[in-house]
This record gives structure tokens, sequence and C-alpha cells, in this order.
């Protein structure tokens, strides 16, 4: 059984409930309304509708796939994007993906002494560790692991440390090292199976010669792909969007693990995804023949991510030689590669819309003769309020993570914590004055693209000393001008009082919002009873023309990362959050005044004070319950 609550679900629509859409649809028009001109600080045209075309002329099919995509997938007052007319419980995709027969390694569990403070972390890392059997183990623990097992009545659910839609997990992992000692004797690629904490050897043997030829010393490489069957047997054709939610988060909390050990962690974005298929031994998808519901077992299939470089931080300049590594890769097809992948489920749904996107949007092998990583650029994040911390470790803060099921509606925080949340979710960290734009800080720097794309919509509920209202996390100052421009033109684009100098932060409208933030989010009180909300604009149209159609998931990818900070924030904070994937697109670009494709919403947040269901009881992770449902 999934958790309950992450990703709040549309309505589920039965053969019984069938009568009622229109009627809710109507329902759901004239409360939109209501919600808009009761918030009382922005005034909705009464002759305007949730529906917004996309203004496209693309010359691309490709990238006019995807933008038709994502129009398609849009929830709105009208209807919500097409998924199952219910919940097949009977074939609830197994969360565990395993490989038969592959020889199991068991990592080591850390007994957890003192380390690194979590809010020293985004300050400097701390001295790098050796790559061995504890630090490798470490990694996983706090990144990709289980963090806990939840049950109550007959229903048993394991949690991990990376958040996921609905707690689904569609993202894989798979590690690509030299020899380690007590591991390996020689360079191997091995899936992580979390469930075990161990690492599943798929090709015990690459090529000797493979990492001191083209990486440097005490580095080795973790592959991410994902399972989109995982998504959208619950959550239909906007699975693809969760999917690449969750690989952001994935990264995100493999750097946070990996800085703590002394580690960076840099996406290697040159490669293309043949090359990252035969790097982790993944098979081709095929479209299956039959339509429908039946046995498809190809729709199982992992679909390759992206491809992340550890190594410790002060090793230098690394160059590169992207032709060499892919001529290299070439041969890994040859290897002796172990195991079967399980079946997860016994019967499937083909949601095609899904894996022709995914196709369209995979980077293409054109690669440069030779690239360079620059690991001097480390940007510490500004610290503007210690006190708002707890005295936990980063370890405890990324370990004790939860999505919050509801929030409370009582509890505030004071303005200098929620402006020290929005100094972490800086891609630029502490800049003396210079723009935000560059990715330098903790945990963005993983990111391969220059500037950030991404900005937040806030909704400020609950936020002592901070007038409720409407509020904008500028996080690359180069597009504030078109942000105004694209915007309601009666927007005030102040900074508010007290406000850093170097948060880009702004207030846009003053007034109680919140009843107008729980109908943006398809209706769901979380995102009005915590201490604000949020949702995360996007640069949509411009960056997709710009770069290519394959920028489509890394903007997700993006998002996932700015949502683990969050969360993580609010944790050491002593409060919660929750990542809200039901949103109502349209309707959230109505109300910043957008009428085109420019800016696109991506993901919504919420954090406050969690409710806790004292029904439910926690076991912990390891070594879990014997038996589950899940």
């Amino acid at each position: 059984m999934t958790q309950p609550g992450r990703y709040k679900d549309p309505p589920l629509v039965g053969n019984a409930a069938a009568n009622g859409i229109e009627r809710r649809r109507r329902q759901s028009m004239i409360r939109w309304r209501s919600l808009a001109s009761s918030a009382s600080l922005i005034s909705i045209p009464a002759q305007r509708t949730s529906a917004m075309a996309f203004s496209c002329s693309c010359s691309s099919s490709s990238l006019q796939l995807v933008l038709e995509y994502h129009n398609q997938t849009k929830h709105s007052f009208n209807g919500y994007a097409r998924g199952p007319r219910g919940l097949d419980w009977a074939n609830q995709p197994n969360p565990f993906r395993r490989y038969l027969s592959a020889p199991l390694l068991p990592l080591q569990h850390p007994d957890d002494p003192l380390q690194s403070s979590y809010a020293s972390l985004f300050d400097s890392p701390p001295p790098p560790k050796p790559v061995s059997l504890s630090t490798i183990s470490d990694l996983f623990y706090h990144s990709l692991a289980l963090s806990a097992w939840k049950t109550t009545g007959v229903s048993t659910w394991p949690l991990r440390v990376n958040p996921s839609s609905g707690n689904l997990h569609p993202t894989e992992a798979y590690l690509i090292a030299p020899p380690i000692d007590s591991l390996s004797e020689s360079a191997f690629v091995a899936h992580y199976a979390p469930r075990e904490h161990s690492l599943e050897v798929r090709a015990p043997t690459i090529p000797s010669s493979f990492f001191p030829s083209f990486f440097p010393a005490n580095s080795f490489l973790i592959g991410l792909s994902s399972i989109f069957w995982r998504e959208a047997w619950k959550y239909g054709e906007r699975a693809f969007r969760y999917c690449n939610h969750d690989v952001g988060h994935a990264i995100a909390s493999l750097s946070i693990a990996a800085a703590e050990l002394g580690w960076h962690l840099k996406l290697l974005d040159a490669f293309g995804a043949d090359d990252l298929k035969r790097l982790m031994g993944l098979p081709d998808f095929h479209f299956p023949s039959a339509k429908g519901k039946g046995h498809l077992p190809e729709i199982e299939f992992e679909h390759p991510d992206c491809l992340l470089l550890v190594f410790p931080y002060g090793t230098g300049d690394i160059h590169l030689d992207y032709l060499g590594i892919c001529s290299a890769i070439r041969d890994f097809p040859t290897l002796d590669w172990i195991g079967k992948p399980n079946v997860l489920s016994r019967e499937h749904l083909c949601w095609d819309v899904i894996y022709t996107t995914a196709k369209a949007v995979e980077k293409p092998s054109s690669i440069p003769a030779s690239s360079s990583i620059d690991d001097t650029s480390f940007r510490s994040s500004a610290l503007f309020s210690q006190g708002s911390y707890n005295d936990l470790t980063a370890r405890q803060v990324v370990r004790k993570r939860r999505s919050a099921v509801d929030m409370d509606a009582v509890t505030f925080i004071d303005k200098s914590s929620f402006f020290q949340m929005l100094m972490h979710c800086l891609p630029s960290g502490s800049t003396r004055g210079e723009p935000q734009r560059e990715q330098l800080a903790l945990p963005f720097r993983a990111l391969p693209w220059d500037t950030a794309e991404v900005h937040l919509a806030l909704f400020v509920h609950r936020v002592s000393g901070l007038p409720k209202g409407f509020y904008f996390l500028v996080r690359n100052e180069d597009h504030l001008s078109d942000l105004k421009t694209a915007t309601r033109p009666e927007f005030e684009w102040k900074k508010p009082d007290g406000c850093p100098d170097d948060l880009p932060l702004y207030k846009l409208a003053q007034g109680d919002c919140q009843k107008l933030a729980k109908g943006l989010s398809c209706h769901q009180d979380i995102a009005g009873d915590g201490c604000f909300s949020l949702g995360m604009v996007a640069r949509f149209e411009p960056a997709l023309r710009e770069k290519g159609s394959w920028m489509y998931p890394r903007l997700f990818w993006e998002t996932g990362v700015v949502g683990q900070v969050l969360y993580l924030e609010a944790h050491a904070m002593g409060i919660s959050a929750t990542g809200i994937g039901c949103y109502f697109d349209d309707p959230v670009h109505e109300i910043l005044g957008m009428k085109d494709s420019s800016f696109q919403s991506l993901y919504h947040f919420t954090v406050g004070g969690p409710v806790v269901d004292k029904r439910i009881m926690t076991l912990p992770a390891y070594p879990g319950p014997t038996t589950t449902d899940a």
C-alpha cells in the first residue's frame, strides 16, 4: 500500500460517479470565481476561463509534441488530465526493483556519530573522505534508502529518504565504480536495492582502464532511471511530470549526502540516452503491440535519465574526454550482465503519450570532443538566521524528512525563518551584491545548465511580521524584466520590510489568499493551512526553444531540487512540508496574469505545521517487517 497523502489525487472517476462530473465542474467554476474575487488582492475578468491556448509556432516536431503533451496533461476546472478510472489495487506496482539471480552485496548501516550540522553544510564542505564500503554505504543510506515503515490495520508501507509522488518511487539508481575495498576487486556496475540497503551486481567486471583513463582519482558514477509504470498506475498521463520531479528529488538527495562526505556531485549532461542505457545495462523500450489493459511487461522498462559524477572536493579542474568515454561505453553491452528484472504487476495499462513524449525529449548523442568541470566554484549560501534551525546534523535532517499529509492551520513561523528558507533556495548563494543567476550553491551546483530557470510564486499565510499576500522569489534576476512584463501590471514588485538586501523577494499584492491557494491546488486544504504555499514557475517555451526539447524534463528536475531543499529546510526548523502535484495549471497563470507559455507553473509546494495521524505506527527502516503488501 502506498503512503496516503503525497501528491493529492483528483477525484477518482468510476462508473458510479460519472453522472456527477459535469455538476462538479460547474461547482468548481463557481467556486473559482468566488475564491478569486474573495482574495481581494487580484481581480479576474468575468469573461476569462481557465483554458489558455499555447501560442506556439513550433518548427520542431519534437518541440511541438512536448508542448502538446504539457497542454494535454494540465488539470483544469473543465476536467482533470486523463488517468485511470479508479485504482487497480490488484496490480499496484511492486515499489522495489530487484534483479533476480544478481549477487547481493550488503552495505553497512551507519551508527551516525556526530557529523556536520545541517546549516554548516551549506557554508563549506568538510574534508573529503576516501571511497570505501563505509562511505558508499553512507551515501546511499542518507539519500535513497528506506527511512521508516508505516503501519495501520492490515496495511504496511515503506518510506524513503528521497521524496516521491504518491510514495510510488519510480527512480532507480546504479553505481558504476572502480574497485572498492571490501566491495569489489574489479570495476563494476551495480543496482541499488533500498529495501535490503544492498548493491545488486549487474556487471561484475568492466574494463579496468575505464576509470583511470577518463575520470579523476577517487571518483565514481551514479546513473538514475525511471519506471514510468509506477506513477502511471495511479496518475495516468500526468505521471511523466511526476517521474521527473522525482529525478530532481534524487539528484538533490544524492548531492546533499555526497557533500556531507566532502564529495561534489555533477550531472554529466553531454551523454545521450543510448549511452546511458549501455552504461546501466538497460534494454531498449518497445511499444506493446496490444492496447488497453493486459499483460504488458514492456511497460515496466526503465527510462535512462541522467549520469552523475561523484568526486572529492578540491580535485580541481576536471577535463573529460567525452568522445573517448562514449567509445568505451559502446563496448558495455558485451559485458557479462547478470540478473533479470522482477515483474512489478500482473496487468498494465499503457498511456502511449508518456512514452512518445519521453522519446521526444531524450537528449541526442551530439557531444563535444572534450569538456571540463570547475571544482573551484563552490559558493556558500547566505546564513541570515542561524537561530531558526534546530540543533540537528545534516544526516538527522535527511532521514527524518517526511511528507505532511495535513497542515494544522495554526502554526506560524517568523519572517526571519521564512527569509532563511528562501536564502537556501537561491542558486548562486552569497553573491555580495551580484545578481542571482548561476547555479553555484549546494545542491543546485549539481545541475549542468549554467543559470536557474525556476522561480517561486508564494502565498504567505502565517508568517509573523510579514503581511499575508502574494509574493515572488526571482531565482534568476536576468528574468526579472520579462517576469514584470508577463505578469499583471497592478502587481507592486516591492521588497518587503526587513527582507535581506541579497534576497530577490518581492511583494506582488497584499491580502488573505488562503482560500485562493486551496482553490488553485485542486481545492486541497493543505495548500492554505500551512505557513505558506507556492507554485514553481519556470521560464518555459523560451528555454525549450533555446536549448532543445530535451530541456523539458530538466525543468522538472530543477523544481525537484528546489522542492528537496524546502523539505529539508522545513524539517531542520521543526515543521514539515509536502509537494503538491495536483493543481489547476492555467488558473495559476491567470492569477499571475500570464497569457502565453513563456512561463509555466510546474510544481506546487506547502510548508507548515503537520498534523500527525496517531492511528499510524512508525517502525524502523531496517530490518523492517518480514512481510508487506507493498
